[in-house]
């Protein structure tokens, strides 16, 4: 591979308290990340907002309004995801879909590919920019416009499951499936509308857990214990 888009769950880089961040998952994380790029892989990042808000479960606040906290949420996180790997030594910058005084760059796929250049982690903040999309679409639609090779999903469960191992603790892990199949039975790697674009574009997804030891760099190099989501 030579360039991927690696999704990060919000809740995982949060460790055991589930809120905010663990310092040392985080820099675990980026020392992983600085570990593939020294490799030559280029890697955008796009990060989740689950660690501290989830739009989704909100009765009393209007949906829009939801949704605009959680793209803050996804800001923040990469804001110190990014500063986090800049003391690992890498070189980062940060995209978003609106103007966001100094703190990020507008998107554009022109600046991507020069930051890309030029050696940088790329980070993909802010969601699309609109309400009613999640982070997951925002992963696709990056991975798809800068030409992944493929998604990285690390999530806080280890793979795809025929149902839910929190709730049923008689559910399957499937070692692959294909994008079609994730479709077809409404599995949760992605929501819906996110594997939909995955099969259109044939994007293919790696799904595993981030808390298994070294997991970003054994995924990358081949070493894999989660789920395989082929293109066909």
């Amino acid at each position: 591979m030579k360039r991927v888009l690696l999704k990060l769950s919000g809740e995982a880089l949060a460790g055991a308290q589930k809120t905010g961040f663990d310092e040392e998952t985080v820099l675990g994380v980026a020392s992983q990340i600085r570990t593939i790029v020294d490799e030559g892989l280029q890697v955008g990042i796009v990060i989740g907002g689950g660690n501290f808000w989830r739009g989704r479960t909100s009765e009393t606040i209007d949906r829009n309004k939801a949704d605009q906290i959680g793209m803050l949420a996804t800001i923040m996180n990469c804001i110190y995801v990014s500063d986090i790997c800049r003391y690992t030594g890498l070189s980062t910058e940060i995209f978003t879909p609106f103007a966001c005084g100094g703190f990020t760059t507008l998107y554009s796929i022109d600046k991507v590919n020069e930051a890309f250049a030029a050696g940088k982690v790329v980070f993909f903040a802010g969601g699309t920019g609109h309400p009613y999309f999640s982070t997951d679409t925002a992963t696709v639609l990056r991975a798809v416009e800068i030409a992944a090779d493929a998604i990285l999903v690390a999530k806080a469960i280890d793979g795809i499951y025929d149902s839910d191992p929190k709730v049923n603790p008689e559910a399957v892990k499937y070692d692959e499936i294909s994008i079609r199949e994730v479709v077809d039975k409404k599995l949760a790697a992605m929501d819906l509308t996110s594997s939909i674009i995955c099969m259109e574009n044939h994007m293919p997804m790696l799904v595993f857990g981030l808390d298994e030891p070294n997991s970003i760099v054994n995924t990358v190099h081949g070493d894999f214990h989660g789920t395989r989501v082929t293109a066909d």
